[in-house]
Parts: C-alpha cells; sequence; structure tokens
C-alpha cells in the first residue's frame, strides 16, 4: 500500500497480482454500481441540467447520516480491461474532490493491478476525517472487496461480493412457496421457478431493478426462450411485474419506462445526452422485469450513474482537450462499433474486422470519423475540434441481451398469457422486417363433407395444436386463425423456416396418431417490413409483406413449403435450404404487380440431401 499526503489532499493506492486474466476481472471490478451497493452506500439522486452548447451538467444529492452531500457527477474514463477512473467535485460536504483510480494489466497468465482513492477536504471537518483514518478504512473495505472478486472469478467462492440479501416482509416466503408450485405445474416453470425465486429474494439489488431474461438465462447456462416464458408467467402470478422500457439510442438509458403497450409514447427526451429520439420496436423498446412491490421494494435513485458496468456496450470512454491527443494501451475484438461523443453530435458506425482499430477522430467542425488503424494494442483519440469533448467508443453487439417489445410479442408464450398487451387504438408501429407464415388446410371442405361437421373441427383444432407446438418451439407466435388457416410471425428467419421444416416432416405422425383421415398442408412463407396494429383487441400485422406471405401458401400444393426468393437468399436461412429439393418458381400473385420468383421445396422428409433442382 502506498500513501500520499500533502496539505491539501490525500491518496492510497493497493495492488495486486492475481491468477485471472484481466478479462475475467474487470467486469465484476468495474461494476461501480455493484461495487458501492455491496459497500452499503446510499442511493443517490441525480439532477441533469442542459447547458447552451448541448453538454449536460449533472448534479448529484445524498445524506450519509447527519451529512449532505451535493456534487458534479463528471464522468467516468475507462478502456476495457485496462482502467478507470473519476473525479466528483463537491458543492456540500466535507470534501471537495473524491475520486477512484483502478488499472490492470495482464502479467504472466494472470495480472496486476492498482486501485487509487484521492481525497481533498473541504473543510474542518474533512481534515478530521481523514486524520481519523476515514481512508485507510475504505481502503481496506475495497481491498477485501476487490480480493473477494478475484477468488469469485476462480470459483472458490459462490458470490462476488459479501452481500446479505434483505429479509422478506412476514409470510413472503410462505406465499411464494405457492407461486413456485403453480408455475412448475404449468407449461412454463421449465424447472427454473425454485431458481427464479431464489434469485429475486438473495441476489444484489442491481441484479434484480432491471432483470433482463436473456442474461439470466446466459447465467444460468440455459436456453432464452424457458427463462422468458417464465418471467411471462411469473408477473400473471403476480412474482415479477414487467415494465416496456423506451431505450436511448446513445447511452441506452430507460429514459421512459411503462407497464403497458398502449402506455408507450412515440418517442421521448433524453436529459443525459441532452437529445429527443423516436421509439422503434425492434431497437429500442425493451421488455425488462422486477420482483414484485409485495416481496423486494426498489428504491428510487443510483449507486453509480456513470461507471463502466452502467454502460457496458461502451468499451471506450477518455474525456479530451480541445486540440488534445491521446495513445492508450487496450485491444477491442472484431465486430460492429459506433464513435461517438458524450455530448450530442454526429456519430459514425464501422465494421471493425480485427487487426488494429482505426483512430477515432473529432473534427473541427465536430464531425466523428475512423481513421488509420493503430498499431495492435493500441488505441488513438485525437480532438481537433475548439472544445472539451468526451469520446465514446460502444459495441453495437448489446441487442444480443435485449428482449425487444418485437421479439417478445413474436412469442406464443407471451401471445397466450398477455392478450391485453396491445397498442393503443389508432397507434401502429413500423417493423422493418417480419418472417410470415400461413397455412391452410387442403381439400377441408371435402374433409367437412366426408366425416361430418363435429368430426372436422376436432380434427381442424387438434391441427391448431399442432401448429402452435411448432411454432413455439421456433420461438414464434401464431398470430391469428381464419377459418381452417394459420397466420405465425418470427423475428428470426432461420427458426421459421426450421418451423415450416418441423411442420411439415411431422405431418405423417399426426396423420398417424389422428387417422383414419389423412390431412395435407400447404404453406408459404416471406419476409420483409409491415405495420403492427391492434385489431380486435389482438396484436396484428398488416402490408404487402402479409399479403405476398397468405399468395405464396395459395402457390402451395401441400406437403411442401413455398418460400419467397427474397426469404431463401436470406444469409440464415440459405444453408438450411442447400441440401434439400427447392426448385426455383415463378408466378403472377393477385395484388402483385409483377412476376414473383419463389422457391418450392417438397415434403423435406423425403427430400433433404437431394440437391437443389431447377425447372
Amino acid at each position: 500500500m502506498l500513501s500520499r499526503t500533502s496539505n491539501r489532499r490525500c491518496s492510497r493506492e493497493w495492488s495486486w497480482v492475481f491468477g485471472q486474466p484481466p478479462e475475467a476481472l474487470w467486469p465484476l471490478i468495474s461494476d461501480t454500481a455493484r461495487f458501492n451497493e455491496a459497500l452499503n452506500t446510499p442511493k443517490y439522486a441525480v439532477e441533469e441540467i442542459a447547458q447552451p452548447d448541448g453538454a449536460v451538467v449533472r448534479v448529484a444529492r445524498a445524506r450519509f447520516g447527519p451529512v449532505v452531500l451535493e456534487w458534479q457527477e463528471h464522468p467516468f474514463e475507462w478502456v476495457v480491461n485496462r482502467s478507470f477512473a473519476q473525479t466528483r467535485e463537491f458543492r456540500k460536504g466535507p470534501f471537495r474532490t473524491f475520486g477512484p483510480l483502478f488499472e490492470i494489466a495482464p502479467e504472466g497468465a494472470g495480472s496486476r493491478a492498482r486501485y487509487g482513492l484521492h481525497i481533498e477536504p473541504a473543510n474542518l471537518f474533512g481534515r478530521l476525517l481523514l486524520a481519523c483514518g476515514f481512508l485507510g478504512r475504505a481502503g481496506a473495505r475495497i481491498d477485501q472487496m476487490i480480493r473477494n472478486a478475484a477468488d469469485y472469478a476462480a470459483g472458490t467462492v459462490p458470490q462476488i461480493f459479501d452481500y446479505v440479501a434483505p429479509v422478506p416482509p412476514p409470510g413472503a416466503r410462505v406465499r411464494i412457496g405457492a407461486i413456485v408450485r403453480r408455475l412448475e405445474t404449468g407449461p412454463y416453470g421449465h424447472g427454473l421457478a425454485e431458481r427464479l425465486a431464489e434469485h429475486l429474494l438473495a441476489a444484489q439489488e442491481l441484479d434484480v431493478m432491471r432483470i433482463r431474461p436473456r442474461v439470466l438465462a446466459r447465467l444460468w447456462g440455459v436456453p432464452d426462450r424457458p427463462v422468458i416464458e417464465l418471467c411471462l408467467a411469473a408477473v400473471r402470478e403476480g412474482l415479477m411485474a414487467l415494465r416496456w422500457d423506451l431505450l436511448c439510442p446513445r447511452c441506452r438509458g430507460a429514459k421512459v419506462t411503462v407497464t403497458a403497450l398502449d402506455h408507450l409514447p412515440t418517442g421521448a427526451h433524453c436529459p443525459s445526452c441532452n437529445i429527443d429520439y423516436g421509439r422503434d420496436f425492434a431497437r429500442n423498446v425493451e421488455l425488462t422485469f422486477q420482483p414484485g412491490s409485495w416481496m423486494r421494494a426498489i428504491e428510487a435513485g443510483e449507486y453509480c450513474l456513470s461507471g463502466p458496468g452502467s454502460t457496458p456496450h461502451v468499451k471506450v470512454q477518455q474525456i479530451l482537450s480541445a486540440g488534445e491527443e491521446r495513445e492508450l494501451a487496450g485491444e477491442l475484438p472484431a465486430g460492429p462499433y459506433r464513435l461517438r461523443t458524450l455530448e450530442p453530435g454526429p456519430e459514425c458506425d464501422i465494421q471493425f474486422d480485427g487487426g488494429g482499430f482505426p483512430e477515432m477522430i473529432v473534427a473541427k467542425d465536430g464531425t466523428v470519423g475512423a481513421g488509420e488503424p493503430q498499431p495492435p494494442g493500441m488505441l488513438r483519440c485525437v480532438n481537433d475540434s475548439n472544445r472539451r469533448v468526451t469520446f465514446v467508443i460502444e459495441s453495437r453487439q448489446w441487442i444480443e441481451d435485449t428482449l425487444t417489445a418485437y421479439q417478445a410479442t413474436l412469442l406464443q408464450g407471451f401471445r397466450d398469457l398477455f392478450t391485453d398487451q396491445v397498442l393503443r387504438p389508432g397507434d401502429q408501429v413500423g417493423i422493418d422486417q417480419v418472417t410470415l407464415m400461413f397455412t391452410d388446410l387442403k381439400g377441408s371442405t371435402a374433409l367437412y363433407e366426408r366425416i361430418g361437421d363435429a368430426g372436422a373441427y376436432q380434427l381442424v383444432r387438434e391441427h391448431f395444436a399442432f401448429l402452435a407446438e411448432a411454432v413455439r418451439q421456433a420461438d414464434g407466435t401464431i398470430v391469428k386463425t381464419i377459418g381452417d388457416a394459420v397466420m405465425a410471425a418470427f423475428a428470426d428467419p432461420a427458426k421459421g423456416i426450421r418451423a415450416a421444416i418441423a411442420i411439415q416432416e411431422r405431418v405423417a405422425e399426426f396423420n398417424a396418431a389422428h387417422g383414419p383421415e389423412a390431412i395435407s398442408i400447404k404453406l408459404g412463407m416471406h419476409q420483409g417490413p409491415c405495420i403492427a396494429v391492434t385489431l380486435n383487441d389482438r396484436l396484428d400485422y398488416f402490408g404487402s409483406t402479409v399479403n405476398i406471405a397468405a399468395r405464396l401458401q395459395g402457390e402451395s400444393n401441400g406437403d411442401d413449403i413455398v418460400i419467397s426468393e427474397r426469404l431463401a437468399s436470406d444469409p440464415a436461412v440459405a444453408p438450411l435450404i442447400a441440401s434439400r429439393r427447392a426448385r426455383l418458381d415463378v408466378a403472377r400473385l393477385r395484388g402483385v404487380d409483377i412476376a414473383m420468383p419463389f422457391r418450392r421445396i417438397t415434403n423435406p422428409a423425403l427430400a433433404s440431401g437431394r440437391g437443389e433442382e431447377r425447372r
């Protein structure tokens, strides 16, 4: 431990050598909000004040016992897997400035790390606190927590920090036990209900104040859909509450939160970024969850507003003065990135394929661009503008953890459990791309004549259940039934194709189980843009994509799959049909001005592996 003290400023440093590499420790130690919660620091309120130049000043306020604190919350600076630092400038309280510095670097197969704290007292009370060992006590606790994080990364302890969960209200555990039993006897428990309940009770508040089911699924090592369905069913049982978050496209913060789709505005203002932004169901409307307030209350406020762990999609954030250039040690993996500033202004999207990351340049006119690639292991920022700027390099892969409104509303479990979650009358939402499936029973009129209305109706209902299960297993949803026909929708085109193949492959099994009458299913698919609306108290889809998918079903002969050429050429779909008999055809579809090319896949159970045949 190193210590430096002046008449006005006191600082201390701690250092460690760990067996784990920086990549294993960084996500734990850089999560400053989790760190502060485990330290039992109180939450604080933040006022964001827009400035004439578009920048934002953040003023935070908190109370430590009888002491009232107020400070300006400056942005953190960090480089992922390497370092973070921040300084708070106080307006009220015993200190004038306070801030941490953390650095970590590879050393052999492990890493070497150091953590520093600096404090400048503002008055006699602050000097007394430092003289009485305030910094040493804080440092001892931080030292213990960082060692705990390393033990967690090594797998020797079950939780990151020593954390004591709040005691549930009287009777809560009995009620929770009854809910868990009901969930597990239903179709959506998946053997995970008890695990979810324990998570809601025992996890740190940061883990439950905004539960993202895909992140939870990854933590548990299970597929996404069972966890999503469990969370939805838990809401119906009162164990959890759902929220629709309208996310800022820059900081990804939830600036508007509502409990029903018909309460969601078409846009919002982000005071953190000082921008107005619109609603996009596929990109910035997210479905998240919280524990029911009766079992665990979530207090308002922040443990840490702007640390690296609060915005993990941001990989680099650095504050540069006008005209400053800065080189930083650090590496970023290949992938899609966005270069921007924390302040409002232009941004630049790039696809980084590996090697040297391009330098980020803010030009004299404030535009953001990518320069020449730098040597591997080096990052470079250049501020050619005439003002101080906070550089941001963010990964655009954040969407992988997000359950968007578009994806959620295309899940059968959501449709079954939340029929009341619809858009308000007259509202409509543009969808950039959706994969649609239409099916119909071939010869259904003759079927009714042969076996009578009652027998045919029962067979049709059972065939609906057969289709619904195939669609649900592919993470899709039945939008509606029309007579003997079905309209289904999928967020993922490859999963939609897999559902179609599964349906036609299993028709023989269905017929064997429901004989002596055999059914034949006509099936057509297309992908493209559409609009989502509320019709007959349900979410529905309209547009030319819907019409074309329905018309392609009409081209089906039964026991085959007819898909548009656009869908067939989708990069995720093409490999799935490459080894199947996919005959190219063209037809004039009713309501479509030009001839429409499509692929006809004959019964997949018979055609798999025979190559492609063209007519």
